[in-house]
């Protein structure tokens, strides 16, 4: 009996709950970490990043409008579909981070527990974050997060899957839609994360995932205008220093890379406060 014909992978963009190739056409070659051939990615342009900002905006009032509670019950799926597909994932982050397969199985482990953490805090972050304030007069005051709205989002280089759910989870855990950048050198764990995402109950839009050349989607990210916000995690320092200038220019949110920032640690709540606004309320209580 002949062997089965091996059907490679076709890995595509995800933007706006669709899987385009790149508008461009082109694909770049991604290897493992002894550089043998892995896969073509698609090579995503300038005109495929700004498609992506279109459709994150459209996306925005229904997930930034949906309770905290059903945001919560989304991630939770995103965790239990990550899990379902284990072996694939274990396969794609050993190849792509240089890990034997029990470490890519820990690794894969951290990524669910690290989505139920998140999916946890949904229903919680405005009780941190807000809360009644004690004023001089009769008045309520109450101060409430709010989100920030498109957040540009470059995932970290060197943790394909546990640093780019670090980065993203908190992001869609208080209502931000994501455009994300995955790491230019191991882009796969991503992108199927993004087939993950597409059956996760996650409406089309609030994330989008784009591989490719880190600077050149990042350039343009950074200088839209309706991106509201950007997290510099997988950006080196010189790249980093030339996006905050093109932040400024409409006054961005922006998350400075930190180079000592470990992935594997237990997350904080620095991440889930860091794109949200504050919006406070005053409100008359009588004579």
């Amino acid at each position: 009996m002949s062997e089965p014909l091996p059907v490679l992978k076709t890995y595509k963009l995800f933007v706006g709950g669709a899987f385009p190739r790149s508008e461009s056409g082109r694909v770049y070659e991604v290897t493992d970490a002894k550089g043998r051939w892995l896969a073509n990615a698609p090579l995503a342009s300038r005109k495929d990043a700004r498609d992506a900002v279109v459709a994150a905006r459209k996306a925005f009032p229904r997930w930034s409008g949906a309770t905290a509670y059903n945001r919560g019950q989304v991630l939770y799926r995103i965790a239990e579909m990550v899990q379902g597909r284990g072996d694939q994932f274990r396969a794609e982050v050993a190849a792509a981070d240089g890990l034997s397969r029990s470490k890519a199985a820990a690794v894969v482990d951290a990524t669910v527990d690290r989505l139920v953490w998140y999916a946890g805090w949904a229903d919680k972050v405005a009780q941190v974050a807000g809360g009644a304030n004690p004023v001089a007069g009769p008045y309520f005051n109450l101060s409430t997060p709010e989100p920030t709205g498109v957040v540009a989002v470059l995932a970290p280089r060197d943790s394909s899957l546990l640093g780019l759910v670090s980065v993203l989870a908190p992001v869609l855990t208080t209502g931000n839609v994501a455009v994300v950048v995955a790491s230019e050198r191991a882009p796969l764990p991503a992108l199927s994360l993004a087939e993950a995402l597409a059956t996760s109950d996650v409406p089309g839009g609030v994330v989008n995932v784009l591989s490719g050349a880190t600077a050149e989607l990042a350039r343009p990210l950074a200088a839209h205008q309706d991106v509201n916000a950007i997290d510099l995690a997988g950006a080196d320092a010189e790249l980093a220093t030339e996006l905050e200038v093109l932040a400024a220019e409409n006054l961005k949110r922006v998350r400075r890379p930190d180079p000592t920032e470990d992935f594997t640690a237990p997350p904080g709540t620095d991440r889930l406060l860091g794109f949200v606004e504050t919006k406070t309320v005053w409100h008359p209580t009588g004579v």
